[in-house]
């Protein structure tokens, strides 16, 4: 259930929505970090759900001591209302038996929010690729039939690569076996897709290959990737340092070594 910062909830009709999925590496949602620190989006609101790990902590977007102290939780919306845009940060993995409720949330708020597209940024293991999607880029994307209508010809021109179907049994020549979709790590990538497919939502996937560990770099390539459709920044590429960094990836990797160790 979406519950607003204030009484008055905002008017999310015919904005996009991005959003992460929890996935290998966290590349969604370090890739959502930019976006919302970049764009100094406002907090409007939060998921309040029983699916997601209880957790809270300080602003992860802090500028200044005042506003450090602020309490977060686990899935916020903010909003760029200038750009039609909003995001929903998700901060902690999602209960193992309530990944499907979570999914019917998630499509519920979609569809009474009015958004006008929904872009899923997720991240899928680089190591379960097979032959021929490690071939180029290691970016791919997904679009729902109801998003093609609409982007369709932006999407031919960007000239991104489709998200391939791959063996149902890799290494057998079955000839009646259909040629599945498969996102290893990719948490609910899948079933969100699937499910905005059944109930005819304008929605797209944006994913890289990559391996866990240091993720900035996936990030970066992840949101300039989507950068080049959504028209986010101006010209990223002709300035690499405007993104700008939210001060909680500091402690990405946790604090320093105690001194007193040594």
């Amino acid at each position: 259930m979406f519950v607003p910062s204030d009484n008055s909830p905002p008017s999310l009709e015919d904005f996009t929505l991005v959003m992460p999925a929890v996935a290998v590496g966290n590349v969604g949602q370090l890739a959502v970090d930019l976006i919302v620190s970049t764009l100094n989006m406002s907090r409007v609101g939060f998921i309040h759900t029983d699916c997601l790990i209880p957790m809270a902590g300080n602003n992860p977007y802090s500028t200044c001591k005042e506003d450090a102290q602020e309490l977060h939780t686990p899935a916020e919306v903010y909003v760029a209302p200038e750009l039609k845009l909003a995001v929903l940060q998700i901060r902690a993995p999602i209960v193992q038996t309530k990944s499907k409720k979570f999914r019917q949330l998630i499509v519920s708020w979609i569809k009474a929010s009015g958004f006008s597209r929904t872009v899923i940024l997720s991240s899928s293991h680089a190591y379960q690729r097979d032959d021929q999607q490690m071939k180029g880029t290691p970016l791919r994307y997904l679009a729902t039939p109801s998003l093609l209508k609409a982007s369709a010809n932006a999407l031919k021109e960007l000239g991104w690569r489709e998200m391939e179907r791959v063996a149902s049994f890799p290494g057998l020549t079955e000839a009646n076996a259909e040629p599945r979709l498969c996102i290893p790590g990719g948490g609910i990538t899948k079933g969100l897709y699937t499910d905005s497919c059944s109930e005819d939502l304008p929605l797209a996937v944006v994913l890289l290959f990559c391996s866990e560990g240091d993720n900035i770099p996936d990030a970066f390539a992840l949101v300039n990737h989507l950068n080049d459709w959504l028209h986010l920044l101006d010209d990223p590429s002709q300035a690499p340092n405007k993104w700008k960094i939210p001060t909680s990836w500091n402690l990405l990797f946790g604090s320093g070594i105690p001194p007193s160790m040594f």
